[in-house]
């Protein structure tokens, strides 16, 4: 693999980090501003929303741009939201800092997925998608435990420091390691927008919006589970979120692989192993070994969708892949605010601490049935051009 694909994954890291290390955080963040568990969840929800926009807004800005370029600028808008974080003197400024680090995330994934794929050869590109989203599945084994205890031990801030810091690193490791990368030539905005023409792109999104939903919805909340159902100490939250994040490293790659052999059958037997191991989370979250199965289960399965949703996409939208590629990331991000706040819904009810992962298991069925429609579709040939067929079939 290009040295490249690490600098990616060294960016990926940073963001990665930014997204899911306040998970572990919330309970002391809601203690120090006196809001409620579910207005906490809404800075996991706020920015999951802000990244779409960004995917989305920013993506549509940056198509004829110089995508090396792009990508160090997109660094520096990271580094400026986590510096706010940081300092925040309230819950509002806190949320702006998450809303303005976001908006680099979505456009980051979407164009550094387009660059990763470029790199290798058309039978490794889920592979090269997967590394690069390695970075975000290691800042769940190891940034995201080790945030929560620097956050437990030194306060919530000292997260957001220590992740400013590791935003200049990747700052420099892109400088150094990325080469240039020019848009093709006669890149437009009409003819990348030309790929929400296609039904498949939008089932795609689909697809992605309730996997992801299914996950997050799940794991958003998943600190007061551990401590409220499972009765694990505060103290062993960190270190428990090390067996969600070994999972998520592990599934990255193997679905990246099983990706590019055989990219629906894969993808849908991942979405109905999460429905299932997030119904078994719900049912056994009282007895402790099972809950420490479940997170590393829940892990594995989880993320190991994202680099086949993403080629999928991609391949369905081949003359236009940094907007489909920017669409799909939003659509991922819409899935975590969705997740995220119907989970949030379900606790505020008073269905209790294990609510979360029942929405997370549905949303996972619902998943699993839009791919199948989508698959069965994608079998119908298209209307001139190539077919869905043929391309489903890469």
């Amino acid at each position: 693999m290009p040295i490249g694909l690490l600098a990616l994954a060294l960016g990926g890291f940073g963001i990665g980090l930014t997204e899911f290390g306040i998970v572990g955080l919330l309970p002391e963040i809601a203690g120090d501003f006196h809001v409620s568990e579910p207005v906490a969840g809404y800075l996991v929800s706020g920015y999951a929303l802000s990244v779409a926009l960004g995917a989305l807004a920013l993506t549509v800005a940056i198509t004829r741009f110089d995508r090396k370029k792009v990508l160090l600028s997109l660094m520096v808008l990271f580094i400026a939201g986590n510096l706010i974080s940081a300092i925040a003197p309230t819950y509002s400024v806190l949320l702006l800092g998450r809303i303005v680090a976001a908006l680099c995330h979505g456009a980051f994934f979407s164009v550094g997925a387009v660059v990763a794929a470029d790199m290798v050869a058309e039978n490794r590109r889920a592979g090269a998608i997967s590394l690069m989203f390695g970075g975000l599945t290691v800042a769940n084994v190891l940034g995201v435990p080790l945030g929560t205890f620097l956050g437990q031990q030194l306060g919530w801030r000292s997260t957001f420091w220590a992740i400013t810091i590791i935003g200049l690193v990747a700052l420099a490791g892109i400088a150094l390691l990325v080469p240039s990368a020019p848009a093709p030539a006669g890149t437009s905005l009409r003819g990348e927008l030309g790929a929400f023409r296609r039904p498949q792109v939008w089932i795609s999104a689909a697809v992605s919006v309730l996997a992801f939903g299914s996950v997050v919805g799940a794991y958003t909340y998943i600190a007061f589970t551990l401590t409220e159902v499972s009765h694990f100490a505060t103290s062993t939250v960190p270190w428990l979120l090390i067996l969600f994040g070994a999972g998520t490293f592990v599934g990255n790659f193997v679905g990246g692989k099983a990706a590019d052999r055989a990219l629906n059958p894969a993808l849908a037997t991942l979405l109905a192993l999460l429905s299932v191991v997030l119904a078994v989370f719900a049912l056994t979250a009282g007895n402790k070994i099972m809950t420490i199965v479940s997170l590393l289960l829940m892990g594995t399965v989880g993320l190991a969708t994202a680099p086949g949703l993403q080629l999928r996409t991609m391949k369905h939208a081949q003359d236009a892949p940094t907007m489909a590629s920017g669409a799909n990331i939003a659509a991922f991000n819409i899935g975590n605010a969705i997740g995220a706040w119907l989970g949030g819904l379900a606790l505020g009810a008073g269905f209790g601490y294990v609510s979360p992962l029942w929405v997370g298991a549905g949303l996972g069925v619902a998943g699993l049935a839009v791919l199948a429609a989508g698959s069965v579709r994608s079998r119908q040939p298209a209307s001139g051009g190539t077919s869905a067929t043929a391309v489903a079939a890469n």
